[in-house]
């Protein structure tokens, strides 16, 4: 069966009729493959950043104790909003807060309709991320510190995915907690 939402475009090539369904009508441009792209043309709403020039521009990439005062967007690097994300191997939970830590909005991906494994993929990380940065667009929320924590495979993607939502990333920090007493291994199989 079909899907409803699908379109039927057929196209005729000497006496040969061929149904191409798409989700979208088709448009009459023309793509050029022998036009170079741009050198920040990419994955829609990706930014790419040489850290070769940053650094030999000699800017400040790493924290000091003036970073707290710096402007972004008119607010204190201090006061911005949070995204912490927590990322296991089963979900990834997205929570933005406030600088005093007052939760504004928060999803998973088990919220956003993914089931079961799914929810540990990388796709459903970034599928949330983009569902979030929308919510805190819609709240007045622009530019954000964003809180790595745990270890899965949504860690890169979860990012990812705030910025091709449209939030401006200022800082990643990972929050991963180390464990210097870890708990005591199992017991050794006995053969």
């Amino acid at each position: 069966m079909l899907n409803r939402l699908r379109n039927v475009i057929r196209i005729t090539t000497n006496s040969a009729v061929r149904s191409i369904y798409t989700t979208t009508p088709r448009t009459t441009e023309k793509f050029d493959h022998k036009r170079i792209p741009a050198d920040d043309e990419g994955v829609q709403g990706e930014k790419i950043v040489d850290l070769d020039s940053v650094i030999k521009m000699k800017q400040n990439i790493f924290p000091t104790l003036e970073s707290d005062d710096l402007l972004f967007d008119g607010t204190k690097y201090k006061d911005l909003p949070i995204c912490n994300i927590r990322v296991t191997h089963n979900n990834t939970i997205f929570t933005v807060t406030d600088a005093t830590g007052a939760v504004k909005v928060i999803r998973s991906c088990g919220m956003e309709g993914f089931k079961n494994t799914k929810k540990g993929t990388n796709i459903a990380a970034q599928t949330t991320g983009i569902g979030i940065a929308t919510r805190a667009i819609d709240r007045g929320i622009k530019t954000i510190r964003v809180r790595v924590r745990g270890l899965g495979p949504g860690r890169l993607s979860a990012v990812k995915g705030l910025q091709m939502g449209g939030l401006d990333i200022v800082s990643v920090t990972d929050n991963t907690h180390v464990s210097w007493n870890p708990p005591r291994p199992r017991k050794a199989k006995r053969l």
